[in-house]
């Protein structure tokens, strides 16, 4: 396996970290306490092509690989968790289906505006009593016509307050189980759609997140993603491409705070030297650079898997949950060490750790826990 980034690819680095330390970084402990989505920044993006990563060139995207989406979500996602997960999710949960199940007509009207960044994509799977199991959910859609009737709500969706595009799940047969779900596309400004309430989250602030509310909301028939009953498959299928980008956030969030660890060690003098000297302080640092390492390793791996799925319909489930479950532990791993490096001053929000700390334990939850991921991987191996 060759694991050199070609030119295009280390072009995409470029670009992504420049960007990141110049523009995102800067504003990302304001945009946090502030509890305030990035959208200038967002704009920018767009302006670079990030919005449109995934999206193919014949729909106006950037139809990059999926080693170049990683890449961009793990620079993006060391400067601001926030910023690399909304980009993550418009690029896979978002757009996935879309690119993947969507007509001809749906791909046409759908994402352009998605590609140019004029429009924010998200996915609402998830509901107040349902989490983990999916096949559960208990939002409706009843045919009516050349309608479908929804009735439901959905919760924790990222992006929900400014997002244009919902990929939303709701039962369409319930004698079926999970092979009675549907999913559909549902535009901003439906009538009989809106959005819950806002959390106030513990991290990643800046990515806002609320529930949606479905009141006899009417969403046509050619709104409808794949065949009635397909719900259940295109839902699994995005999500396995949307831990390919949660692993890439977790990495970035943890070569961040090992970064900042790094640097501090180096500055930070006790007992008459740098605290860097010292062996217990130089093996937490060993054991941070090594986990990183892995858990890349893995991520890319599972873009090369991801990549190969698209020419040979092949899953690549196991790539995918064994990337996010490494990558998101290491996540959380890596930045409660780095808060312990900085001792005191790793407790305050002046200190960037403090942030990655509280942004890195999403990623053990959100796209399926570390346990859902357990499950799916033990499932793969015991075939």
């Amino acid at each position: 396996m060759d694991l050199q980034l070609n030119e295009e690819q280390e072009m995409i680095r470029k670009m992504a970290r420049d960007f990141a330390q110049n523009e995102v970084a800067p504003v990302a402990a304001e945009l946090d306490e502030k509890d305030e989505p990035p959208l200038a920044n967002l704009k920018k993006m767009a302006e670079l092509g990030f919005m449109g990563l995934a999206i193919p060139e014949e729909y106006e995207g950037i139809g990059a690989d999926s080693v170049s989406y990683v890449i961009a979500i793990e620079e993006i996602s060391k400067a601001c968790a926030s910023t690399g997960v909304i980009l993550a999710v418009h690029n896979s949960l978002g757009s996935h289906g879309l690119v993947a199940f969507g007509t001809e007509e749906q791909k046409q009207k759908f994402l352009p505006p998605l590609a140019s960044g004029e429009w924010i994509a998200t996915f609402g799977l998830t509901e107040p009593e349902t989490g983990s199991d999916a096949a559960s959910i208990k939002t409706k859609a009843v045919l009516d016509g050349d309608e479908y009737v929804i009735n439901g709500t959905k919760q924790f969706i990222t992006s929900a307050p400014f997002a244009h595009l919902f990929i939303i799940f709701a039962v369409t047969d319930p004698s079926k189980k999970h092979r009675g779900l549907s999913a559909f596309v549902v535009e901003k400004g439906t009538s009989g759609f809106s959005l819950g309430r806002e959390e106030n989250k513990m991290g990643i602030r800046a990515a806002s997140t609320c529930g949606l509310v479905f009141e006899d909301c009417r969403v046509p028939v050619a709104n409808r993603l794949g065949e009635e009953g397909e719900g259940f498959k295109i839902a699994m299928s995005s999500l396995d491409a949307g831990r390919v980008g949660i692993a890439a956030q977790a990495v970035g969030i943890a070569q961040g705070a090992y970064e900042a660890a790094l640097a501090y060690a180096k500055e930070r003098h006790s007992f008459g030297q740098p605290i860097a000297e010292f062996q217990g302080i130089q093996w937490m640092l060993a054991d941070m650079a090594t986990r990183i390492e892995a858990a890349c390793l893995l991520t890319y791996q599972s873009a090369l898997a991801k990549d190969r799925a698209k020419k040979t319909g092949e899953r690549y489930s196991k790539e995918a949950a064994m990337a996010k479950l490494f990558a998101s532990e290491t996540a959380v791993w890596v930045t409660q060490k780095a808060v312990q490096i900085h001792g005191g001053y790793g407790y305050i929000k002046e200190y960037a750790v403090e942030r990655y700390y509280r942004d890195a334990k999403i990623t053990e939850i959100y796209e399926g826990t570390s346990e859902i991921q357990r499950i799916v991987i033990a499932n793969q191996i015991l075939r």
